[in-house]
């Protein structure tokens, strides 16, 4: 499947799904979905190098999920969605088959799934994750990430009928790992996802989302939080593929930056097709700058195939403080830089306390504190406890 837009000049491949690596030639940084990407970043992870080398593993498994190793040839690696990259189909192929973590159906877990991946080395790791949510099931699923490595993995969600996943991830990397992922979630009917990516760690992080409805009713909450310093690259990349009618999308994504050369880059793209009426969509990307010397790229894109839908819309900003907050807590007698925190933790608040988990919670605004207070190591500690 290809989808295409058209601009000044002719039309742009936008969205190529497959499970093949030939489908992927080795991208010169002048493709669309590549050009805001240092590919020299990426060493390794755009070759085809099959590695015996892994993350290791801790787990808290809640009455009611299940973890199994599958092999390649597992009936259920057939039915998960396809990828859009090359780093993505050469994760698929090289991880020879994934690590599948079920939920039961109709069960309520009484607290999260976590998992904990760690990375001690600078090989090249393939992985692949299959999140599989049983139908009418509510869970909460937690992926956290530590260490240092170069990391290239594809997390596969299934959400069935009528269930409900909140959904996290933590990029709490050393700062030297690399990390590029595929996260693909497939909605059933009336099915639910409120997922969160935090992204603090890591030299370069580049993450390629994307949602597909199989039935009417379904709900993704799309969210996202992340904090550049000097030399960080970190790129976000959604499409949400409404194709089923009666469904819904809000994506709401912020970023800081502080330092020299930090740079993060977010594409939001929404499709709403011909058969998706009554859709409702919005999308959202704000950017606060910190400092001089850093690049904030923010690029959303909405294409409509049908009128015959409820809503949809979006937005990106990009900025610096706003200075009458600024002025009201210095008026206020709280010293200039405390306020610069408090604004900046404000900016944030919104999305962490929607995840709903209170020890990830305090975690992340800790990791906060310490990353305004340049102390990036302090913050990776602090959200990898």
């Amino acid at each position: 499947m290809t989808e295409t837009y058209t601009i000044e000049g002719g039309p742009v491949e936008l969205h190529r799904s497959s499970f093949d690596v030939a489908d992927f030639p080795l991208p010169t940084g002048r493709e669309e979905d590549w050009r805001f990407t240092p590919l020299d970043r990426l060493r390794g992870l755009l070759e085809d190098q099959p590695s015996g080398a892994e993350l290791s593993w801790t787990t808290d498994l809640p009455e009611g999920v299940t973890l199994t190793s599958v092999g390649a040839e597992d009936a259920l690696l057939r039915t998960v969605p396809k990828v859009f990259d090359r780093v993505g189909a050469l994760a698929l192929q090289n991880s020879t088959g994934a690590v599948v973590v079920k939920v039961a159906a109709n069960a309520e877990l009484d607290r999260p799934v976590v998992l904990k991946l760690h990375g001690s080395g600078a090989d090249v790791v393939w992985g692949h994750i299959v999140l599989d949510v049983g139908a009418n099931s509510r869970a909460q699923i937690v992926i956290e990430h530590s260490g240092t490595t170069r990391y290239a993995g594809v997390l596969s969600v299934l959400v069935a009928d009528g269930a409900k996943l909140t959904l996290v991830g933590v990029q709490g990397w050393d700062r030297d790992a690399v990390h590029a992922q595929h996260v693909n979630v497939r909605l059933g009917k009336d099915a639910t996802i409120a997922s969160t990516q935090v992204t603090l760690g890591g030299d370069l992080v580049r993450f390629v989302e994307n949602v597909e409805y199989t039935g009417t009713g379904g709900d993704a909450e799309m969210a996202g939080l992340y904090i550049a310093d000097a030399g960080q690259h970190q790129e976000h990349r959604l499409f949400v593929d409404h194709s089923a009618p009666k469904c819904r999308s809000n994506v709401v994504y912020k970023g800081a930056l502080q330092g020299e050369g930090a740079h993060t880059v977010w594409v939001g793209d929404v499709m709403i097709r011909a058969t998706a009426e009554g859709t409702d969509t919005y999308e959202m990307n704000r950017n606060l700058v910190l400092t001089d010397g850093t690049r904030a790229d923010s690029v959303p894109n909405l294409e409509i195939e049908t009128g015959e839908i409820l809503g949809a819309g979006h937005a990106s900003t990009t900025g610096r403080f706003d200075d009458e907050q600024l002025f009201y807590l210095q008026a206020r007698g709280i010293p200039e830089e405390e306020a610069r925190r408090l604004v900046v933790r404000g900016f944030f608040a919104e999305l962490i306390h929607r995840i709903g988990i209170p020890d990830l919670q305090e975690r992340l605004l800790t990791a906060i504190e310490a990353e305004l207070g340049g102390e990036p190591e302090a913050a990776i500690g602090a959200v990898n406890q």
